[in-house]
């Protein structure tokens, strides 16, 4: 004869886990949904007996916990929020990459969105993150739309703005100046005796960090008494390959006379090598190039490409580092900013005396 008081959801079978949720595996094992929550936890509270039958039923059943349900009381989703401009660019992939090994052995998890360098995609992707309730979120610069500024301002968890220092931080920082990075390679590049600059950016200031470097390379040149003016803005950001090829060759049509040319990454710089080449032009001998972001392509492409080191993989590993630590202290706000490293590395595209690559 059945037995009337037996749990309505003692007829459940294994393999019906989306449609359990943590009161009805109580409601299986015959405990409240507190006591589940509790043996999740390893709370002391729950006998050993009564965990051993709740993780019986839950092998059984083929139960998985869902952690963002907000069901557990410390309300805990196990995992952290990355939004990057882009999936296919390395330097952004270095970056989740060290976020990804600073989170390990943590138990937290990363969960990643790119934005396309689009500050309305970036607000879309904030709010449908947040309601997934992260622990913390890292973004991508510093400049975001209002709404997006006020939800991250409301939603109670740690903040980490990475890649540039905004002059205005939603919380914590972790990044370094690309107007003085770029103004770094155009005193280097000076000292060894170029005059006649040119520059190569995107002709849109969604890339706020694009933008940055433009306006050091502008104000650089200004401050070192150099020809100013010779910038061609080309592509919407981010600048491809063949963009930085056709940009070349716009910018040379106009300042033919022009020595160095400098590029907003090293993407579009060897586009403009690729060009220069299929041209006859010799690089450095008849125009230098130099790019940004020290990409793979530019150490083994021929000849090798002076660039900005900006060490994206610990730009990564720091911003996760930073958010650990605002969790594990409970810092919630703050507005704690680590400065990042980034060098110039000389190689053969600007190296006209011959001297070795650094």
């Amino acid at each position: 004869m059945k037995n009337e008081d037996e749990p309505k959801d003692k007829r459940l079978k294994p393999g019906d886990a989306q449609k359990l949720t943590m009161a009805e595996v109580a409601k299986y094992v015959g405990v409240s949904a507190m006591t589940v929550s509790r043996a999740f936890r390893q709370d002391a509270s729950v006998s050993e007996e009564t965990r051993k039958r709740i993780m019986e039923a839950v092998d059984a059943l083929g139960y998985v916990l869902d952690l963002s349900a907000g069901s557990l009381s410390s309300r805990r989703s196990g995992f952290i929020a990355a939004l990057v401009p882009s999936i296919n660019n390395s330097n952004f992939s270095d970056t989740a990459r060290g976020i990804t090994d600073a989170l390990e052995n943590t138990g937290l998890q990363l969960l990643l969105g790119y934005t396309d360098y689009s500050a309305e995609k970036e607000e879309e992707l904030i709010e449908a993150m947040l309601r997934r309730r992260p622990e913390g979120i890292i973004l991508t610069g510093g400049s975001h739309t209002a709404r997006a500024r006020r939800m991250l301002a409301k939603a109670g968890i740690p903040v980490v703005e990475t890649w540039e220092l905004p002059e205005d931080p939603i919380n914590h920082v972790v990044g370094f100046s690309n107007s003085e990075a770029m103004a770094l390679l155009v005193r280097t590049l000076a000292s060894q005796g170029y005059r006649k600059f040119g520059y190569i950016g995107g002709t849109t200031a969604r890339d706020t960090r694009g933008s940055q470097r433009r306006s050091g390379f502008q104000k650089t040149v200004e401050e070192l008494g150099l020809v100013p003016g010779r910038m061609i803005s080309f592509g919407i950001p981010p600048i491809t390959m063949e963009q930085g090829g056709q940009a070349i060759v716009s910018l040379l049509e106009r300042w033919p006379d022009t020595e160095v040319v400098l590029c907003v990454s090293d993407l579009s710089a060897f586009g403009a090598i690729m060009e220069c080449t299929r041209r006859g032009m010799k690089v450095p001998r008849d125009i230098a190039v130099a790019g940004f972001g020290d990409y793979e392509i530019s150490s083994i492409c021929h000849p090798r490409i002076t660039t900005i080191n900006v060490d994206c993989y610990g730009i990564g590993r720091q911003a996760a580092a930073r958010l650990l630590h605002a969790l594990q202290s409970g810092e919630a706000t703050g507005d704690e900013i680590t400065l990042t490293s980034y060098r110039v590395v000389l190689r053969e595209s600007t190296d006209r005396a011959g001297a070795p690559t650094v």
